[in-house]
């Protein structure tokens, strides 16, 4: 099952296991039963502290594997194999199991050894979504320090019965004693907070009591943290504050023009930018979100949280997300057929027939990856021409189960309350209205700037909704800067987004040390 450099790494991570862990699974006479033995004997051989206990419970999921913490009794599922992204999921919860400790705070660990209440969290995913192992680690992490949780993985894909019993259309969805939790990127954080009432009011209290930052980088992503870091390089006291760090970066299936890297992945890439900005001394706010920015003394950053942190300047990089294509249905049925990562959510629609709309480069895209899992695909183009790559539109094109519409409008979404069952939509040149029968539809249309809370707030914006910047980065407000995609930056790319990061972070240093004599000058 696994390969010798594999074994080998995993060999080497697992002399951190002190204490004993049981491995229970669950079989069946399926491929993916055989997969399972084969990892989990693997497993076994790379560690005296693991051993294996064979079809322990004849009513547990098949296949399935638990880790049981022989010491804690705590217990770490997974229903299917946990290969793909997942198989780092398995490595780290096998590490906690085995005694080596998880990298949370002393507030975190409170919260968390203070449930004294029976939760079972189910966690379903798709094996090729990026999104879904933060999560999954997350709860792995509860479970680990507490026996009085538990959690389970389950590969959608491969227990389609429940998806279609629970009408489960987007992952990840998190059900907590059998009740929906949470749908789509969820952090540790956000998932204490609603577990613990007083952490959100105590988080209120924390930030409001936090100096004055130097800078103030808010947004996660690649301009983002590269603000940072240059920033803290320059010795100044430096802050971040994010709903998630990585931003849109983090759903990015695969990356092949960061200079440098041949190939990456955007959950990798994400991980890599993290850890460089930890190395510096660099305050990481994540799940926050800013509702508003005004001058006074210093700049006043509100957060919807009701918290207010103080900066002598800011550097916004806040990036963009999917635009929406705006008719009826959307909004009713988004994570319920309706969705904007096919690599996530694709394998919900195995074998049923499903929409992409937009046929650009990531519609077209969208449609080839779809057609290798659902039973067809029909792409929906507002122009009358696809503005994709030739060679994406040639493959398309040359897939029996694609069909393209060009020249239409995407007039309503239908469903039957539950999930999503058909499109509307209107042939421009004729009139005439057509609908299509589709379980899911993928919406491929371009980026809209995060920047509406920024309205009336004395940033100037283009009409797009960009942030209108300067070559310094600078934007209409003094000391604030912008970078990145939801800036006037005609190119939206990574690469890009990190320069403009760097700029807009030397030019705040540039306006600090013209202005403020506070500055730290040890840089």
């Amino acid at each position: 099952m696994l390969d010798a450099q594999i074994k080998s790494q995993l060999q080497e991570h697992f002399k951190q296991i002190k204490s004993p862990i049981e491995l229970k699974i669950a079989l069946d006479n399926s491929n993916k039963s055989d997969e399972l033995n084969s990892l989990a004997q693997d497993l076994v051989s790379l560690s005296a502290h693991i051993s294996v206990v064979e079809n322990y419970d004849m009513n547990a999921r098949r296949p399935s594997l638990v880790i049981n913490a022989k010491d804690t009794n705590t217990q770490i599922s997974f229903a299917g194999v946990p290969m793909g992204h997942e198989f780092t999921s398995l490595v780290l919860a096998l590490l906690h199991a085995g005694g080596h400790p998880s990298k949370l705070s002393k507030d975190e660990l409170d919260v968390i050894h203070s449930i004294d209440q029976p939760m079972n969290f189910e966690v379903y995913v798709s094996l090729s979504c990026q999104t879904c192992p933060q999560v999954v680690q997350a709860l792995n992490t509860l479970a680990a320090n507490n026996a009085n949780i538990s959690t389970t993985m389950i590969d959608g894909a491969l227990f389609q019965d429940e998806v279609d019993e629970r009408s489960i259309m987007a992952v990840p969805s998190v059900f907590l004693n059998g009740e929906l939790f949470s749908q789509g990127a969820v952090s540790l954080s956000d998932i204490l907070k609603k577990l613990d009432g007083n952490s959100a009011q105590k988080e209120v209290e924390k930030l409001n009591d936090k100096a004055p930052f130097d800078v103030l980088v808010i947004g996660g992503g690649p301009a983002g943290a590269s603000a940072a870091v240059y920033a803290a390089r320059k010795g100044l006291n430096t802050g971040v504050v994010a709903e998630r760090f990585g931003g849109q970066v983090a759903d990015t299936m695969s990356i092949e023009n960061f200079i440098s890297v041949k190939e990456t992945e955007g959950p990798k890439l994400v991980a890599q930018l993290e850890q460089h900005v930890k190395q510096y001394d660099v305050d990481i706010m994540a799940s926050n979100k800013v509702a508003n920015i005004e001058r006074n003394e210093y700049l006043d950053i509100e957060l919807e949280n009701g918290a207010t942190l103080k900066a002598k300047s800011v550097v916004i990089s806040t990036g963009a997300r999917w635009r929406s294509v705006n008719v009826p249905g959307e909004a009713e049925y988004k994570g319920r057929g309706v969705a904007y990562c096919p690599h996530c959510d694709g394998p919900l629609f195995k074998g049923k027939p499903v929409a992409v709309i937009g046929g650009g480069n990531s519609g077209i895209e969208a449609a080839i990856d779809l057609a290798n899992i659902t039973e067809h695909v029909t792409v929906l183009e507002f122009a009358s021409e696809l503005k994709a790559d030739q060679v994406l539109i040639d493959k398309a094109k040359s897939l029996p189960n694609i069909t393209i519409h060009t020249n239409v409008q995407t007039t309503e979404i239908a469903g039957d309350d539950q999930k999503v069952t058909g499109l509307h939509y209107l042939e421009r040149d004729s009139g005439q209205q057509r609908s299509i029968t589709v379980a899911g539809v993928f919406v491929q249309i371009g980026l809209v700037p995060n920047s509406e809370w920024l309205q009336g707030a004395g940033v100037e914006l283009n009409r797009f909704g960009e942030i209108e910047i300067d070559n310094k980065g600078s934007t209409s407000m003094q000391g604030v800067f912008a970078a990145g995609d939801v800036t006037t930056s005609p190119f939206k790319q990574i690469v890009i987004a990190m320069g403009s990061g760097a700029t807009a972070s030397l030019g705040a240093f540039d306006y600090l040390i013209r202005t403020q004599d506070s500055v730290n000058q040890a840089a």
